[in-house]
């Protein structure tokens, strides 16, 4: 009977068996057109580029509002009860998180508490884990190698001075990876690999001592074998050199590449390597000269680190003012021709566009003279690099009635930051690029206030890039720092202050358990910039301050991490040290949707589409990773 029918329906079964292949294909198809949309995020920025950009469309400027908690993860061990009853928490300490996670063929990774994961991206369920011995993790993320016919995908991270390789699918330590899953890098560094092609970049965390220089370095991601190394402070017969007065390059420390990432420029292959101030970072006397390549974006061949072309943005840094993050890479079309362009973001408070084929400002770029130093020996470099275009995105100078009174916060904060200023003799401030005053010993306190301060203007986040609107998206800061040089027995330092403020000398008091700036508020900025221009499109403080009655609240606050972008037009930053978790309509800048988190999100958020076919918004809070999405 079963082959009559058989027989007798032959054609229909055809018919079917084709109509149900179709349909199976066109699954298939689907599927792969929602992955080829970016249902995954498979690197720190997302991209090459660092865009911080989503094809993802499910959420949206009218329906973001309607954002829900989906689930969490707790990154460390001291979890509460009812996270520990839930098997949640696992591995000693790790409190802070700065990591982004990655998402690759629906599996989430990222770094916890003495240990590396891979999670259930709908769930949060732990499929594997990996407890770190001998040091802790990198708590600003892991990177993906797909691998290749003789081996398998990897999870690389670092963990100090060593470069360690998972089997991605198992968490087990891949063997076949330098000495039995490691590499010892000498120099540590602590963030996130670039696995582009078989080469892994890495940067450097150094300290001061001709053993922890801070170049960058690229290893075979099949066999962990070296590549190239960049020397950032230039060597003799190379591109710089004459900057550093005579034997002042010699066992120089600093001038690292200690970025959490990297970005790439796939058609040209060049790497872009922001490089930090030499050390010590407050005093030149013993470093005459421009000293490139610190502080300077540096393009070099990612296959071979080769040399390709600089643009030095402070010369002869005494204010630890570093590009902190990667240029974010993108496209300009400007009189009838597209310029292959970077934005550059820098703890001075500028952004430099450039063209990222030949470091040449698109907009202009002046050297203006600045401050003279009056510390012994030093001699502050006479101009620096200003942008025509864009202006300023963080505060680069105060004047005294800039300082903050009862009418923009309270009696209480005006009052202490008035016994501040008394406290340090007086402040000045020359403008940007302000010098530190040379105090001798035992004479009176002679304070400068810089801005930015120590912390910069803008931080090691990076920018987001939106080819719909072609608006560039940065989060800053407006927190100046106090201090002066005196002599020590080493030689000359940046000295603050006891008591002088709560955060490393800055500008700042404390009220209650929160940190306030002492000049008017803004004290924290989110700006989108024009990139077919180089003007602002919008700027509109990032943060409130919650101890201020409610119509003083909207101050903006010191912010770190920086944003994304879906290409619905919604853009995504926590930061901000008021514990905010936020959506803008990036074409405005306009608040849609904003959720408390239960500590700060000082990470850069990621989003990335499930199985289920759900988009999911994800950010770190300090100790515990959360996840959104639409109910």
């Amino acid at each position: 009977m079963r082959c009559l029918r058989v027989i007798i329906f032959t054609g229909l079964t055809f018919l079917l068996a084709q109509s149900s292949s179709a349909q199976q294909k066109g699954k298939q198809t689907a599927k792969a057109a929602a992955k080829d949309a970016g249902a995954d995020w498979p690197m720190y920025h997302r991209d090459f580029a660092g865009t911080g950009y989503s094809p993802l469309g499910q959420i949206t400027t009218q329906n973001v509002a309607g954002l829900m908690p989906a689930w969490t993860y707790r990154l460390q061990s001291d979890a509460p009860p009812a996270a520990a009853a839930k098997g949640k928490g696992k591995g000693p300490g790790g409190a802070n998180s700065e990591a982004t996670p990655i998402v690759v063929n629906g599996v989430m990774y990222l770094p916890g508490a003495g240990r590396v994961v891979a999670l259930d991206p709908e769930t949060g369920k732990e499929i594997w884990e990996y407890p770190v011995t001998g040091g802790a993790p990198s708590r600003r993320g892991v990177a993906y190698w797909p691998g290749d016919n003789n081996n398998p995908p990897r999870i690389v991270f670092t963990i100090g001075r060593r470069l360690v390789a998972l089997n991605a699918n198992t968490g087990k330590i891949d063997p076949g990876f330098g000495k039995e899953g490691e590499v010892d890098m000498v120099v540590p560094y602590n963030s996130v690999p670039l696995v582009y092609r078989n080469v892994l970049v890495v940067g450097a965390n150094s300290t001061n001592g001709p053993v922890s220089i801070g170049n960058a370095r690229a290893f075979d991601a099949r066999t962990g074998a070296k590549l190239w190394e960049f020397n950032s402070v230039a060597q003799p017969g190379e591109v710089g050199h004459d900057t550093w007065e005579g034997d002042s390059w010699k066992d120089r420390s600093g001038a690292n590449a200690w970025p959490f990432y990297f970005t790439v420029d796939e058609q040209r292959g060049l790497v872009y390597l922001p490089l930090a101030s030499p050390v010590p970072g407050f005093y030149g006397g013993d470093r005459k000269g421009a000293n490139l390549y610190g502080n300077s974006v540096v393009a070099v061949d990612v296959q071979t680190g080769k040399y390709k072309w600089h643009f030095q943005t402070i010369h002869h840094d005494i204010w630890d003012h570093d590009p902190p993050a990667p240029p974010g890479l993108f496209d300009i079309a400007q009189n009838g021709r597209t310029i292959p362009a970077l934005a550059l973001t820098t703890k001075s408070g500028y952004m430099y566009i450039l063209n990222r084929e030949t470091g040449q400002p698109i907009f202009g770029v002046q050297e203006r003279a600045v401050p003279k130093s009056d510390v012994p020996g030093e001699q502050a470099f006479p101009t620096q690099p200003f942008p025509v275009k864009p202006p300023p995105i963080a505060r680069n100078s105060f004047i005294m009635s800039d300082l903050v009174t009862a009418a923009d916060t309270t009696e209480e904060h005006a009052k202490a930051c008035q016994e501040l200023i008394a406290k340090n003799g007086g402040v000045a401030n020359a403008g940007p690029f302000t010098t530190w005053p040379y105090r001798a010993e035992g004479a009176p306190v002679k304070s400068a206030v810089v801005f930015p301060g120590g912390l910069g203007g803008a931080n090691w986040g990076g920018v987001a890039w939106d080819p719909n609107s072609k608006y560039v998206f940065v989060v800053s800061q407006d927190d100046g720092a106090l201090g002066w040089v005196e002599k020590t027995r080493d030689g000359y330092d940046r000295t603050t202050l006891d008591g002088a403020g709560p955060g490393r000398g800055n500008f700042e008091v404390r009220v209650g358990n929160v940190a306030w700036p002492c000049q008017k508020p803004p004290w924290g900025r989110l700006t989108a910039v024009n990139t077919a221009t180089g003007d602002f499109a919008w700027q509109i403080p990032l943060g409130i301050t919650e101890g201020l009655p409610a119509g003083k609240q909207n101050t903006g606050r010191p912010a770190l991490a920086g944003p994304i972008v879906t290409a619905t037009g919604v853009l995504f930053v926590g930061s901000s040290d008021d514990n905010y978790f936020r959506a803008f309509e990036a074409k405005t800048g306009k608040q849609l949707w904003a959720t408390k988190l239960e500590r700060r999100g000082n990470a850069n958020p990621m989003t990335y589409q499930g199985r289920n076919g759900k988009q999911y918004v994800a950010i770190v809070a300090t100790d515990t990773l959360a996840v959104f999405a639409l109910p």
